[in-house]
């Protein structure tokens, strides 16, 4: 929504909303995201079974029935199999965590909205729990945003953080991020 502001001069200037509370960018950012989810889940599966099945056909003519008992229990030792559908989460939440520096909670609500990805909330929720995130740094470069690009006060932009409909960091991580805002 447009703010209409009266100039020094007495002309009437019409204020856009920037570039990342629009509609548009939030579309493209959805579409490159299930792009990018896609390409990552297509290409890891296919080359973890090749590994996967190299390594239990080696293991295989050294000592056919131990050796790939072996290799079935220590590669789900080492990486648990999950659904497609929480492995697309989980490279969703990494993709709004490291790019666009959401909150553990903005994560997780983009990930079930309906105008979001529309992930199942045990999906979503497993992500979240999963993904590995600087919450504390998301929220300092969040506020260095709206400090350079808005010009926002600092409690303005602690506001912003922990807002339920902003940010929706935690109290901690905005401290952290107003403590930091300055630092170079």
């Amino acid at each position: 929504m447009s703010k209409k502001i009266v100039g020094d001069d007495g002309k009437t200037y019409v204020q856009k909303k920037p570039f990342y509370k629009r509609v548009w960018f939030w579309i493209l950012a959805i579409v490159v995201i299930a792009i990018f989810s896609s390409a990552m889940s297509g290409g890891s599966d296919k080359s973890s079974s090749k590994s996967s099945n190299s390594t239990q056909s080696t293991k295989a003519t050294d000592d056919e029935s131990s050796s790939s008992e072996e290799t079935v229990s220590s590669s789900s030792s080492e990486k648990p199999k999950v659904s497609a559908e929480f492995a697309s989460a989980l490279a969703s939440a990494k993709t709004y965590a490291t790019m666009m520096h959401m909150s553990k909670a903005g994560v997780y609500e983009q990930l079930t909205s309906d105008a979001g990805d529309k992930f199942p909330a045990d999906a979503a929720q497993y992500a979240v729990d999963n993904v590995k995130a600087d919450w504390n740094a998301n929220a300092l470069a969040s506020a260095k945003t709206y400090q350079k690009d808005m010009n926002m006060s600092s409690e303005a932009i602690r506001d912003q953080l922990t807002s339920d409909a902003g940010d929706k960091f935690t109290q901690d991580e905005a401290n952290y991020a107003i403590q930091h805002l300055n630092d170079n």
